[in-house]
């Protein structure tokens, strides 16, 4: 299996024809570089795509996923000026289109 250490996640959104090369060109911009073991995600304008490119020490890996009906949850690149660092959990959340920036308050139930 491929391993995973840390998720990344980039606010600007991407051309969704953008292969391997481009976006791995698009990490190093970004993140400065593509570290071993780590993912990196982009999505496109729209928010109904994400890609996540993977560097596992020896190559690069490119998964992408969509939605049909709905949007991921994205935040604004206007608002995130550096990269955001993901836990398993959120992006467990992220992929499946559920508000993964809520989960610390989603997990716990409290009287109003």
């Amino acid at each position: 299996m491929i391993r995973i250490d840390a998720m990344w996640l980039a606010a600007e959104p991407i051309d969704m024809r953008t292969g391997a090369d481009r976006l791995l060109a698009r990490v190093v911009q970004v993140f400065g570089a593509a570290q071993a073991h780590h993912g990196y995600l982009f999505a496109n304008a729209r928010g109904t795509r994400i890609k996540l490119l993977m560097h596992d020490g020896f190559g690069i890996w490119c998964a992408a996923r969509r939605l049909n009906v709905g949007r991921f949850v994205w935040p604004v690149a206007a608002n995130a000026t550096t990269p955001l660092a993901l836990t398993s959990a959120q992006f467990d959340a992220l992929v499946l289109g559920l508000p993964w920036q809520r989960l610390p308050e989603l997990s716990v139930i409290t009287r109003a």
